[in-house]
């Protein structure tokens, strides 16, 4: 019997409908949702520019879902939403267009924990562009300092770009104070709201943010769909140039079917915002807390309380993270080790080790992220299976802190 067999002697029996809980990487389309594109695609599938009917229907799509978008995060003027392809095209609208719009200013801020959509972008900035970049640290639970933010505030600084919420850990960040400090500056203000948009009640008019990104695939919408939030009066040079579509801000036809499904999942999460934050918490508290109690050497990362209520990053010591996904995998349990836009890098979370964490839990960490489609079948199945598949990797898989080097 070879190897991989005996690693799977004593593990529960794959169920027949596997379990999902990579939720912060992408979400199930919503049946609703589906239901709204098809006959966008099959039927009436006009270009919303076009003058006639069928180009009439897809204008009042777009339009329609942009109100659904509006209503969602609390923006109250139509063109304060800029719709896009997804939220890493946000987050590079809301920072390259502003650098444009204040090309006399070389300075931003960002924190040392953003989706690499935004650290990406800003390591370019330096590299190729010669822009001064300061990467605000967060303590052991991942929060910022947001007295460090106030002493990185400079004349020259042209925007701040903070995550609501932590992709990898939950985290979720005092914007609305970090804001306050900001503006005081006169910098431009974005946030990534990706992570949070869906999950947490959000106002944006009533908060010191100027720009906004959401994804639609992050809230149970198709991928390849987001928007950016412009709150009226902000400065912003377009990252695509050429049609007129969206007041200038955004060439290029739109996509009408991905935006209306959007829409309708934009109204399906603000229903269901009491559900995320009750039920959805439940199942991941019973998830985490049944986990802690069954696995030796392994903790839970971040504010135990101040982080999105669908996701728990549960470190254990001593093994490689991959091992543990790839033992989950076989037993129909799909999860993840942080941010799916890096899940080919084998060098351990940033985000883990900005917290400060030491290499033998940094190495071993899972992250659980939960959705209104789970159930607490589900989650004490996982309960049961991954217990035995951490002794099982433990016992074969000796872990050696010398072989490691970042």
């Amino acid at each position: 019997m070879n190897r991989s067999l005996n690693m799977m002697d004593g593990l529960p029996a794959p169920r027949e409908k596997g379990i999902y809980f990579d939720n912060n990487a992408t979400t199930p389309v919503a049946p609703e949702v589906v239901a709204k594109m098809v006959p966008l695609l099959t039927e009436h599938f006009g270009n919303p520019s076009s003058m006639h009917s069928f180009g009439a229907r897809a204008g009042d799509e777009v339009a329609a879902a942009r109100e659904k978008v509006m209503s969602l995060v609390g923006a109250t003027l139509p063109t304060e939403i800029v719709f896009t392809g997804g939220g890493s095209e946000a987050d590079n609208l809301a920072i390259t267009g502003t650098l444009k719009a204040f090309p006399d200013k070389r300075h931003l801020i960002t924190t040392a924990v953003e989706h690499p959509a935004v650290l990406g972008l800003c390591r370019d900035l330096e590299k190729r562009q010669g822009y001064e970049v300061t990467y605000l640290q967060v303590d052991g639970q991942g929060h910022l300092d947001l007295a460090e933010l106030r002493d990185s505030l400079r004349d020259d600084t042209a925007i701040v770009s903070i995550m609501m919420a932590n992709n990898e850990t939950g985290v979720i960040f005092d914007v609305a104070a970090a804001g306050e400090i900001v503006k005081e500056k006169g910098a431009i203000f974005h946030v990534d709201g990706v992570q949070a948009t869906g999950k947490l009640p959000l106002d944006l008019q009533r908060a010191p943010i100027d720009l906004f990104s959401l994804s639609g695939h992050k809230l149970h919408a198709s991928k390849g769909v987001g928007a950016l939030y412009v709150h009226k009066g902000t400065k912003l040079r377009p990252l695509i140039v050429g049609g007129h579509q969206e007041r200038g801000r955004r060439a290029g036809t739109e996509n009408v079917a991905a935006l209306a499904g959007m829409g309708v999942a934009c109204d399906l999460a603000a229903a269901h915002i009491q559900n995320e934050n009750t039920t959805v918490r439940a199942l991941r508290d019973r998830l985490e807390q049944g986990l802690l109690a069954a696995v030796p050497d392994c903790q839970a990362n971040g504010d135990p309380d101040n982080r999105l209520p669908n996701t728990s990053n549960i470190s254990f010591q001593y093994i490689e993270g991959e091992g543990i996904l790839l033992l989950l995998d076989r037993v129909g349990v799909a999860a993840s080790s942080g941010s799916a836009c890096t899940s080919g890098s084998l060098e351990p979370s940033h985000v883990l080790r900005a917290m400060g964490l030491p290499f033998t839990l940094t190495h071993g960490s899972i992250r659980f992220s939960l959705s209104r489609y789970n159930t607490a079948d589900e989650v004490d199945y996982v309960v049961q299976a991954l217990p035995p598949i951490i002794e099982r990797l433990r016992l074969i898989t000796p872990f050696n802190e010398q072989q490691a080097t970042f």
